[in-house]
């Protein structure tokens, strides 16, 4: 099946918000906060500098996918790496090739762009599925591990 692969808007905030808290309860086990999340997108939405969603869209033109990325620049390579977040896609249309079709939307951007040199994500150590899908797309253990801590 072929999907609309389209950038995301203003308009489409409510639905963003709506994978996002689907997604952080199906993979992680956790509640956002929706004083929180809501203007999160919106503040995303209205400044690319941030960000940029993507939604793929049925054939009805209805959101049943979505992926973001965010940027880190390279010093040592002199280039764009884009880190791929909020991969989310409604249960009925997975296993169907939403995330190839929206990463290859994005690959193409890339390719445009001309200064991006690759892609990143992070994923769940128990995300096994997810481990699958990135896997064949290309992604590889990169050696890395993310620590996090707050401000």
């Amino acid at each position: 099946m072929s999907y609309q692969i389209r950038k995301a808007t203003n308009s489409d905030a409510e639905i963003v918000a709506d994978f996002n808290s689907r997604l952080a309860f199906e993979s992680e086990g956790k509640t956002l906060d929706q004083s929180k999340l809501l203007p999160g997108v919106k503040a995303l939405l209205q400044d690319e500098h941030k960000g940029v969603y993507h939604l793929a869209c049925d054939t009805n033109g209805e959101p049943i996918g979505q992926v973001m990325y965010t940027y880190e620049w390279s010093d040592w390579r002199n280039g764009w790496f884009w880190w791929i977040q909020s991969v989310y896609v409604v249960a009925e249309h997975r296993g169907k090739g939403v995330f190839k079709q929206v990463f290859q939307h994005l690959q193409e951007n890339a390719r445009k762009q001309g200064n991006v040199i690759g892609f990143r994500l992070y994923v769940e150590d128990n995300n096994t599925r997810a481990h699958e899908v990135y896997a064949r797309s290309g992604f590889e253990k990169a050696g890395y591990f993310v620590l996090e801590r707050g401000a």
